[in-house]
């Protein structure tokens, strides 16, 4: 076992929800030395060419984590690992933490194709494709940002890849959207945490009228300029918005995930010229913390 690889343990949780092996033509043969490729390759960021020989093909494992990214393969085994974690009382549901990170694109990552891509087979587009590839310009150069949602273990909950230049707040609610932990034992997925926590960038009255329908309580700063217009406006104004500084001490635990996550060097620099394949290599380093004791 080389350094990175999966332990015994932690195959021993993945396993059980990967494709089939040993079908036709032996296409899915071998997962672990594959998916070993994968991870070796999200850690160090290096070409996709230039992957160890101890992991076969290069071309074989690029081509498993395009195709999973594609159609679904990895949502799917993120979210049934996640479901494992809760099964096991390992999520913190008493405060899920929204923030967002930019991720400095390689010049590699530009260039893709104009046209639209294709499942490998199929022809519906890949289920994470955007237009605009993720991608957004600034006097730095290239750059896209990642909105994540993090639990209280310090671990992603779900997350959506943007173009650099996009503001916080009106991302909020799609990404509060893709929470959604299946329950084996039965049941609707889980979608909703206790409380949110997020910083002034998220104070808006279309995110608080959100939570506020959907009985999440949110611990989330007025800014100045909106404390003072609504104070302005008198009665119509509204209420103030209630704000705890000890709860708001837990937003730091969002900010440990980021940090977590972007240990991966293929997440804290893109070099994926796809949205699609992008999204894939972020959630296989959240799938490589959500398998961590």
């Amino acid at each position: 076992m080389g350094r990175g690889d999966l332990t015994n343990a932690e195959w021993g949780r993945l396993e059980p929800h990967l494709p089939a092996s040993g079908q036709r033509g032996g296409r899915w043969s071998d997962h672990r030395r594959v998916i070993n490729g994968i991870l070796f390759r999200v850690r160090t960021g290096i070409p996709w060419r230039d992957l160890p020989e101890r992991f076969g093909s290069w071309k074989t494992v690029y081509e498993r984590h395009r195709r999973w990214s594609a159609d679904g393969t990895w949502d799917r085994i993120l979210r049934a690992v996640q479901a494992d974690a809760d099964l096991a009382g390992r999520i913190d549901w008493s405060m899920v933490s929204v923030d967002s990170t930019s991720c400095r694109a390689h010049q590699h990552a530009a260039g893709a194709r104009k046209k639209k891509p294709r499942i490998p087979k199929k022809k519906r587009t890949p289920r994470h494709h955007r237009p605009d590839e993720g991608l957004g310009r600034s006097r730095g150069g290239l750059t896209c940002k990642i909105h994540l949602a993090g639990e209280g273990g310090c671990r992603p909950m779900a997350f959506l890849v943007t173009p650099g230049q996009w503001g916080d707040a009106p991302q909020m609610i799609e990404v509060l959207e893709r929470i959604a932990v299946p329950r084996p034992q039965g049941g609707r997925p889980r979608t909703r945490p206790d409380r949110l926590g997020g910083d002034k960038a998220y104070s808006s009255r279309r995110n608080r009228r959100y939570l506020r329908r959907r009985q999440i309580k949110h611990t989330i700063p007025e800014p100045k300029d909106q404390r003072a217009n609504r104070t302005r406006r008198g009665s119509k104004g509204g209420r103030p918005t209630g704000f705890d500084s000890e709860i708001y001490k837990r937003r730091n635990e969002v900010e440990r995930t980021i940090n977590r996550l972007k240990n991966a060097r293929a997440v804290a620099t893109r070099y994926d010229k796809r949205a699609y394949v992008f999204q894939g290599t972020v959630t296989v380093a959240a799938i490589r913390l959500w398998l961590r004791p």
